[in-house]
């Protein structure tokens, strides 16, 4: 008959193969498939420099081709917008002028926010070419018809084409804040950020699950420095061997290290309080919601509103945030990007620092974390010397080791001669 308890764990094996695992597949198929699939422009922040009339008519295209796509930021000259975008307070901005419109755009922003900017430029100069053709001809034609009558309205119609070629807007593009030469889709930073959030777990990982007796104060300070040594390496492979990052060494070197210190502390506290579990817990929070939810391949304004949110108070968003900033803009716009990692990292050392576990052992009796600072641990129990009266000889046919038989020998010896007399 078959044990049940080996039936129970069959059927527990057979549920987490055929039910767990699938569902655990479809839900990270989800995560990073599902706001890819909904990529577009909600409240983008870009600028529109002047007040007339032709830009009024831009701020009304744009928001009847795109409802709810722009946030529209006024500025009183080109100069105005331009500050504005490299303080990263908007992603572009348009530049109406007579027959001119000039599209300005920040490409190390992103690269997708700008190749939309400039595809939204081209359609409002063809929108606006379309409407002064309409208007010239028709100007023209009533002139004509009230001047020489119907003899002449075929005058008229050459007048027609010389206003549709009059009425061209050109358009010129300026890119502020360009991307780095070497990449300049953005290919490399876009990738860099999923390797550093595992990298960050793995760190947080060997250094708390090795099973070391430290004080905890030496392990906080084994994971900032890990952070800093690992967040360098990288900035030297990301700027030294790519030339992704190009600017501000230094701030761009300390933001890497930030935000794998504030992944690496997340991790290590949970590890900490939770046991093994915590492992798990950071790679859902951070792998699998984190990094598709940062926005890091096209704009935080381009996913989903509640999506951008929980992205933005999550270390990979933050952090891929804080690295545009420090590599491209100076460090404008990284104060709250900053605020977020910073929390992480205290909550995470703290947990570290103060948590406590104390897991037991087979017998029920708990043991001493090893993170102890003082370094005691429990003594082992030592076995006695004495013989307890319920003490049995052993049975025949069973040898007793050498070491058992000398000492044994001089009790043997005295209760033989107790005997004989």
């Amino acid at each position: 008959m078959k044990n049940p308890l080996v039936r129970l764990l069959s059927l527990r094996r057979a549920v987490m193969v055929i039910v767990a695992l699938p569902l655990v597949v479809s839900l990270a198929v989800m995560a990073y498939a599902w706001p890819a699939s909904r990529i577009e422009p909600r409240d983008l922040p870009v600028g529109i420099v002047g007040t007339s009339a032709a830009s009024q008519n831009v701020v009304e295209g744009l928001a009847r081709s795109k409802p709810g796509a722009f946030d529209f930021h006024l500025y009183a000259d080109e100069a105005s917008a331009r500050s504005a975008i490299k303080s990263r307070e908007v992603y572009g901005a348009f530049v109406i002028t007579p027959g001119s419109l000039t599209v300005l755009e920040a490409s190390a922003a992103s690269t997708s926010v700008a190749q939309l900017i400039h595809t939204s430029g081209q359609q409002l100069a063809a929108q606006a070419a379309k409407s002064a053709a309409k208007e010239a001809p028709a100007a023209d034609e009533t002139s004509v018809r009230s001047k020489a009558g119907r003899s002449k309205v075929g005058r008229s119609k050459a007048d027609r084409t010389a206003a549709e070629s009059s009425a061209k807007i050109v358009v010129t593009e300026v890119d502020v804040v360009p991307s780095s030469a070497d990449d300049p889709r953005g290919v490399v930073f876009n990738s860099a950020v999923l390797p550093l959030t595992i990298c960050s777990i793995l760190i947080a990982s060997f250094l708390t699950m090795s099973g070391l007796r430290m004080p905890r104060w030496r392990r906080v300070l084994e994971l900032v420095l890990a952070c800093a040594a690992a967040g360098f390496t990288a900035y030297l492979v990301a700027q030294g061997m790519l030339g992704a990052l190009p600017h501000e060494q230094v701030a761009t070197w300390a933001a890497v290290s930030l935000t794998m210190l504030a992944v690496s502390a997340t991790s290590a506290g949970l590890i900490t309080l939770v046991g093994p579990a915590g492992l798990g817990l950071t790679a859902v929070l951070m792998v699998f919601v984190g990094n598709p939810f940062s926005g890091v391949t096209s704009a935080p304004e381009m996913l989903p509103k509640a999506v951008n949110t929980i992205g933005q108070w999550l270390p990979p968003g933050a952090g891929a945030n804080l690295l545009r900033s420090t590599a491209y803009f100076d460090g404008n716009g990284s104060e709250g990007h900053i605020t977020v990692l910073a929390l992480w990292c205290v909550l995470g050392l703290t947990a570290v620092a103060l948590g406590r576990r104390t897991p037991a052992v087979a017998d029920g009796s708990p043991v001493q974390h090893p993170d102890r600072a003082d370094g005691a641990g429990t003594e082992a129990p030592v076995a006695s010397d004495t013989t307890t009266p319920d003490s049995r000889p052993a049975p025949e046919g069973h040898s007793e080791s050498p070491a058992l038989m000398l000492e044994a020998s001089p009790a043997r010896s005295h209760a033989r001669h107790a005997a004989d007399h």
